[in-house]
């Protein structure tokens, strides 16, 4: 199944489920009609910090979006079985992808933290929106050069450097240098 399309679905379900309109939604979560319109029609690609407040408001994990199956025990990613895919825009203002991320956990039910494996592919538009959601995330470059601006301060991260921050602050993740790809390990916790 496209994940992408799945994502869409599962909002739209979970909001009918509780007898949400789309404007109630919006409101609470402070996304716009139009934005959340094109969300759940799979017409538009969010990027996490929507999903997340959206997640809140619904009160669910984040993973509940992501989700098809649950696992109550122990959920094993062996090398090479990471093949589902999720993309995320990147907040950019032309271009809206920039990110594919791989879950390390899809099926694990009642989880706190999201980890992924995340390609960042090469982009020449440099022109980011900083997201803020609630929660924390870890960063973990495995390949390439990033760059996270975090408030005010930009931190450059080469192969091996990590990083761990309250998401609350308004950031962007990115790779540092135009056109260049990039791979990190990601694990974001959310509260519900």
């Amino acid at each position: 199944m496209d994940t992408n399309k799945f994502v869409g679905e599962k909002i739209k379900e979970l909001r009918e489920s509780r007898s949400l309109s789309r404007e109630e939604l919006a409101a609470q979560s402070g996304i716009p009609v139009s934005q959340l319109e094109r969300i759940e029609t799979n017409a538009d690609l969010p990027s996490l910090a929507p999903l997340i407040k959206i997640a809140r408001v619904l009160g669910v994990r984040l993973g509940t979006l992501l989700d098809e199956e649950d696992e109550n025990g122990p959920v094993v990613c062996r090398k090479g079985e990471v093949q589902n895919s999720i993309t995320f825009s990147n907040n950019a203002i032309e271009s809206r992808r920039h990110m594919v991320y791989h879950s390390l956990s899809r099926s694990k039910a009642n989880r706190h933290m999201e980890p992924f494996f995340i390609d960042v592919t090469p982009t020449d538009n440099q022109e980011f929106v900083l997201s803020t959601h609630e929660g924390e995330e870890f960063i973990l470059v495995m390949e390439g050069t990033m760059e996270i601006t975090y408030g005010k301060y930009a931190y450059l991260l080469n192969e091996g450097d990590s990083i761990y921050y309250d998401s609350i602050v308004p950031h962007h993740v990115h790779a540092a240098r135009p056109g260049e790809a990039a791979k990190i390990l990601a694990v974001i916790y959310t509260p519900i």
